[in-house]
């Protein structure tokens, strides 16, 4: 059965050893039955910069490389934790880097996939951040810090984002039901793929009179978390750490 895979949001990280073999294993037995991979944002807790070449990153892009070496091709849209992943470490994994929105065709089916940040438009803190973040000038002046120092900005900014996170009201930190209406007419589909808020589902509902469905990763802080699409099935797959 010809099968793709999808995952986003398993914050690894040197912290959370747990998670980091639940990724492995799943690079080993699910990953290489798969016709592709598909990661979409926050594979890392935090990403400093491609020429951060610990042993855990290492370790990581290893996996990537053989998956890809073995046949299966990755291809990757960054997250908000992820965004300075760039060209060296595309190119030590073989995986294949794609702009924030992208339409591909989904066994038959035009699907949109993306990371799901840029829906929340309700949470203005987030927002303005990432407009920042992803501009043309911040992303060259944080790289062209020493290591030692951006380890320091995002742990700060990790600390930060928890903070303001507890105080933000559950829906702001959801989609804006009207981005993801407007962003699927824009593009001429039905079905949209995200990750992002943490909140695995599959929701059904009506746009301009045809049934379309908005799939949301899950997270893998206490499960791993998985999408399989073939010609028959979506299905959300969960398994231990």
């Amino acid at each position: 059965m010809s099968q793709t895979l999808f995952i986003a949001d398993l914050h690894l990280s040197e912290d959370r050893p747990d998670i980091t073999q639940a990724f492995l294993r799943f690079m080993q037995q699910q990953a290489p039955q798969a016709k592709a991979l598909y990661v979409l944002g926050d594979l890392f807790e935090a990403w400093i910069g491609d020429d951060d070449q610990s042993s855990f990153n290492q370790q990581i892009k290893a996996a990537f490389r053989k998956l890809t070496e073995d046949g299966v091709p990755v291809f990757f849209i960054h997250g908000n934790r992820d965004f300075l992943i760039g060209k060296s470490f595309a190119r030590e994994t073989g995986m294949t880097l794609l702009p924030e929105l992208q339409v591909i065709d989904l066994h038959g089916q035009k699907a949109l996939i993306m990371h799901g940040d840029s829906l929340c438009t309700r949470d203005e803190v987030f927002m303005a951040f990432r407009k920042k973040s992803r501009g043309w000038w911040w992303p060259r002046l944080m790289l062209a810090m020493p290591l030692w120092y951006r380890r320091r900005v995002a742990r700060n900014a990790r600390a930060k984002s928890k903070q303001h996170n507890a105080n933000k009201p559950e829906y702001i930190m959801d989609v804006t039901p009207s981005e993801v209406e407007r962003v699927m007419l824009e593009n001429g589909v039905t079905l949209l793929i995200h990750g992002h808020t943490h909140r695995p589902d599959i929701h059904h509902f009506r746009l301009n009179n045809q049934p379309a469905k908005r799939i949301v990763l899950g997270d893998w802080y206490e499960q791993g978390s998985y999408l399989l699409a073939s010609d028959n099935e979506l299905t959300l797959h969960h398994t231990k750490l």
